[in-house]
């Protein structure tokens, strides 16, 4: 968590309801938020309303949210830098400065969001900082990786129904096609943990 001072120190100005453009970051119920959506309303005899679709930057959850005219937020401080995963161990992440593996610095599992499952040795992500504080990391939403165990399916990819549990080579479980075998490639959606096509058949 944040100390109260880091907070008061990363506030330099308001912004109002109609300033929460698509990337605009605020403050809002004590979490720094990222816009994502934005929509100006104007209903006839009724105030204007902006209608968001917002990104908690800790949690990663989405919310959707209208905000008034009388309403203001302060603006959050956020800085984004590429930094990329070396390894995982005991419950803590192992990342380092892009160019330079000997700055290496660790982030507990429980502080990261779940796609950190799908990371392979030497991916790049993004991470954002409040401060000197890694607040959240951003995990690509698409990632390739290969099927390293998988139980036997039907044969050919001419199989059709029913789903079955492979381990990919990061150690991450998911639910796949019958057809799928150990060694293919196949295509991760980080955001929702779903397999969404093979990419490639094992040779």
């Amino acid at each position: 968590m944040l100390s109260g001072e880091l907070f008061d120190t990363l506030f330099h100005m308001s912004l109002t309801y109609n300033e929460l453009k698509p990337g605009a970051v605020f403050m809002y119920e004590g979490q720094p938020y990222e816009v994502l959506e934005f929509e100006f309303l104007r209903m006839q005899q009724r105030k204007p309303v902006a209608q968001t679709k917002i990104k908690n930057l800790v949690t990663g959850k989405i919310l959707e949210r209208n905000f008034h005219q009388n309403e203001t937020f302060e603006e959050a401080e956020i800085e984004k830098h590429q930094i990329k995963y070396m390894y995982n161990s005991r419950g803590e992440y192992w990342f380092s400065e892009p160019k330079d593996s000997s700055k290496r610095f660790s982030i507990k599992e429980e502080a990261l969001p779940p796609a950190v499952r799908f990371l392979k040795t030497n991916t790049e992500v993004t991470a954002n900082k409040m401060g000197d504080e890694i607040i959240s990391v951003q995990v690509p939403v698409k990632v390739e990786l290969m099927v390293k165990e998988a139980p036997p399916g039907g044969k050919g990819d001419t199989v059709t129904g029913g789903d079955k549990k492979v381990v990919l080579e990061t150690g991450a479980e998911v639910t796949v096609p019958m057809f799928v075998n150990t060694g293919d490639i196949i295509r991760i959606n980080t955001a929702t943990g779903q397999y969404t096509e093979r990419v490639e058949k094992s040779k």
